[in-house]
């Protein structure tokens, strides 16, 4: 009996130390690309263009919610700060779920809250298609999504 619960005992140690370092490998994998998401919001939030050529592609993409295309990194720039004059508010960026594609490229879904200056509260999702270009995260791409009300 005693050998059985020391066998189980260790088993569960090394089962446990497994998935220890399988969560650092993890962690350490996605962290380039949380602080990708973060310098995008803050390149927003501050209207840093500096920023945003650092972490966009020339040939970025974005759709967002209300349908407008913004293709090439001057038209999405552009977009970006008439959006954030027009649309006043605390933006928040929350990284959902990280899925690799590949070495070079993610998918990066994310919750996006505008908090309006009357207080309300506009809830999103945000999709952002990432790149590893020079050993760099880029965002290449950004699908913007308002869900709609289930009747």
């Amino acid at each position: 009996m005693n050998k059985k619960f020391l066998f189980v005992l260790c088993c569960i140690h090394l089962a446990t130390a497994a998935y220890a370092q399988q969560t650092d490998i993890i962690s350490k994998k996605e962290q380039p690309l949380y602080t990708l998401i973060e310098q995008y919001a803050q390149a927003r939030e501050t209207k840093d263009t500096v920023l945003l050529e650092q972490i966009l592609t020339d040939d970025i993409d974005q759709l967002v919610s209300s349908g407008e295309w913004r293709r090439g990194f001057e038209t999405a720039k552009q977009g970006m700060l008439r959006s954030s004059s027009a649309n006043p508010g605390g933006r928040t960026l929350t990284v959902d779920q990280i899925r690799f594609l590949n070495r070079e490229t993610a998918l990066v879904d994310t919750r996006y809250e505008i908090q309006n200056p009357d207080g309300s509260l506009r809830k999103m999702w945000s999709t952002f298609v990432v790149i590893n270009q020079n050993d760099r995260w880029k965002i290449t791409a950004i699908r913007n999504m308002l869900p709609t009300q289930s009747p």
